[in-house]
């Protein structure tokens, strides 16, 4: 069977071989005309030690550009640029009077296969897939884990800082300040998750072991779930519904992150009767690490190098989508033997309760104090999943570390897949009904 680990490579191959040929468009210097044996033009790299004024000799590069030049040919025309090659001056950008880019040389064809463009859209249009993406993972992830254990751990800060780096492409540093500029709003935000959040979690705990008269292990993990700080997908997943919001979503998130090394052994000392040390600069360098660094790339490759955006953009929805299908996936493959224990149904059913009272209570409360903002409905939706999502792969690290019976970290374990799964159902229900005609 062809190993995860190759398909994943191969996808990444095809994708620079992609970005290649479109940054080569944008330049007006095709791949075929670099790959062609005969031609003169020398590489546009600076001159130093290492650059040599030689010929490219790749036949096979030279075919791909030939066949990809009319996709090509519209998609530099979209982003309104003209990149002349100049060998001995490097690369001239400077915009037509009527927007539109200046002939290449040598020229290519002014038509354009539909078929060729029908890509294009469908890369644009990625997260239209994302619930399939979602529910398909999910599926593999349960018939043959190994699809997903190779993802490890290790992979969960890049992965998420990716998509934050997706959210600083499409936002601009005004978004921030504006976000900022809304105290109430984020006061909000962290009274869901850190007054609404645990007080759920601390009456489902009781629920499952008065009610349900599951080890007393299980009711601290579902409490533990409830004392971390925001998720950041629900970053991404703000992003998706109302992409004016997500800034606001970033700055919730991160303070709660941020103060997260005060507020959860505090919480975690009155709901389990446990205080639990956190790693203060290990959470400041995972802030740093996965939310602040890739935003601000993001935002300042829009603001100085605007081209390069439009440039990967188009790619962005889809390689999110498949990251997203990752971190879901993962966790429910690593974690799959806590799922399937003897308790896990009953957990399952006390944390799908867990998130959609969490859920619900965002939503509701915002439009009980927020019910005259202009923007009510999409405070409400960020709210919703501010409350509902959190960091459940802390609450799981927690529960590894500081507690000896292994059933503390079943409720986490669950928590991670269905946290994804409803949040992203409700992206999926929202950003339809947005789209909706009224």
């Amino acid at each position: 069977m062809f190993p995860a680990r190759g398909a994943f490579l191969l996808l990444s191959a095809s994708f620079s071989v992609w970005l290649r040929m479109g940054i080569a468009a944008c330049l007006g210097n095709p791949i075929s005309h670099w790959a062609t044996p005969s031609s003169p033009i020398r590489s546009p790299r600076p001159t130093s030690f290492l650059s040599t004024a030689r010929p490219c000799r790749k036949p096979f590069l030279s075919s791909l550009g030939d066949a990809a030049s009319p996709f090509l040919s519209q998609f530099r025309k979209g982003v309104g640029l003209s990149m002349r090659c100049r060998p001995e001056k490097g690369f001239d950008f400077s915009p037509t009077s009527d927007g539109m880019p200046m002939p290449a040389e040598p020229s290519l064809p002014s038509q354009i296969d539909k078929s060729e463009l029908h890509v294009l859209e469908v890369l644009k249009t990625a997260n239209s897939y994302l619930p399939h993406a979602v529910v398909a993972s999910t599926f593999l992830a349960l018939v043959y884990p190994p699809s997903f254990t190779w993802f490890t751990t290790r992979y969960y800060a890049p992965a998420l800082g990716f998509l934050m780096f997706a959210v600083g492409v499409n936002s601009s540093a005004k978004d921030f300040i504006d976000a900022i500029a809304r105290p109430a709003a984020i006061a909000a935000g962290y009274a869901g998750q850190f007054i609404v959040k645990p007080t759920l979690g601390y009456l489902f705990g009781t629920m499952a072991v008065g009610i349900f008269h599951l080890p007393d292990p299980i009711g601290a993990g579902i409490m533990l779930v409830s004392c971390v700080s925001g998720a950041q997908l629900s970053n991404y997943a703000t992003f998706l519904t109302d992409p004016s919001m997500a800034p606001l979503s970033i700055v919730m998130t991160s303070i709660s992150t941020a103060t997260a090394v005060l507020i959860t052994p505090i919480l975690s000392l009155l709901l389990i009767g446990k205080r639990l040390p956190v790693d203060v600069k290990g959470m400041m360098s995972s802030i740093i690490q996965i939310v602040v660094a890739p935003i601000a790339a993001g935002l300042l490759l829009n603001r100085f190098i605007p081209g390069v955006c439009s440039t990967i953009r188009p790619f962005l929805p889809f390689l999110s989508v498949l990251v997203t299908a990752l971190c879901v996936g993962s966790p429910l493959a690593i974690n799959i033997k806590s799922i399937l224990s003897p308790f896990g149904m009953v957990v399952l059913l006390l944390i799908v309760g867990f998130h959609a009272s969490a859920f619900i209570s965002g939503y509701v409360l915002t439009d009980l104090a927020f019910h005259k903002a202009p923007d009510v409905a999409a405070l409400r939706r960020t709210m919703s999943f501010e409350t509902g999502m959190q960091s459940s792969l802390l609450a799981l690290a927690l529960a590894n570390k500081f507690f000896q019976d292994p059933l503390v970290g079943v409720p986490p374990a669950i928590s991670v897949v269905i946290m994804s799964l409803m949040g992203f159902l409700l992206v999926t229900v929202w950003a339809k009904k947005r789209q909706r005609p009224s």
